[in-house]
């Protein structure tokens, strides 16, 4: 089970989750975030924690060149689209770096999964594919990080075994990460708010419970 805690906003923080043996740590670009690092302090992360955990740069409709230069910087593998990118942006961002790992995210609500089957089938036409989709709960005016859970029932329903592996977010926490993956089957988990004493701030005993309950269920 690939287990990813978002929204690490300093390198001592970094550090002790570290020590908890996630498989990767979010680093969140959106300025208008509450969990959003300074670049700077993003690529102090990163040249640490290379070669032990995997470090995932968020980003929520930047401009190709923003995402471009942060990624380089930060020597980033992993890029985690959470905004309104069309497939276009992907394939640009692919022919810069064939190396990166994309992750697509999309929010759920009440329309369904007609808009990620459309996006996978144009990212086909492109030839090209996301390394993984991340589902979360669509929430008015939000891109993530809300606490709200997508229907677990509905999401291993309608998920098809043909689209690129699978990361359940949205409304996690150590005491439900269990029974969420039981539920869907996820390739992997992501939590933000989940394991936080106040917005942005992490609690390391939430994040040691959530790592071990989602091994332990896996």
């Amino acid at each position: 089970m690939w287990v990813k805690i978002c929204g690490i906003k300093d390198l001592e923080s970094a550090r002790l989750i570290a020590g908890l043996k996630p498989d990767a740590v979010g680093l969140n670009f959106f300025a208008k975030s509450s969990r959003c690092v300074g670049l700077e302090t993003a690529e102090k992360i990163a040249a640490e924690l290379s070669e032990n955990v995997d470090c995932v740069g968020l980003f929520v409709n930047h401009e190709l060149s923003e995402v471009q230069e942060i990624s380089q910087r930060c020597q980033l593998e992993f890029i985690q689209l959470h905004g309104d990118e069309r497939p276009e942006f992907l394939a640009e961002l692919l022919e810069f770096n064939p190396k990166i790992n994309i992750i697509k995210a999309f929010r759920i609500g009440e329309a369904g999964f007609d808009s990620v089957a459309g996006y996978l089938e144009e990212c086909t036409r492109l030839s090209i594919r996301p390394f993984a989709c991340l589902i979360d709960a669509d929430v008015p005016g939000e891109y993530g990080g809300t606490g709200e859970c997508v229907s677990w029932d509905g999401l291993r329903a309608a998920y098809r075994p043909e689209w690129p592996p699978l990361i359940l977010a949205g409304g996690l926490k150590p005491a439900n990460v269990g029974t969420a993956i039981q539920a869907v089957g996820p390739w992997g988990v992501d939590v933000a708010s989940g394991v936080e004493s106040s917005p942005g701030v992490k609690e390391l005993s939430l994040v040691k419970s959530f790592i071990e309950n989602a091994r332990e269920a896996d």
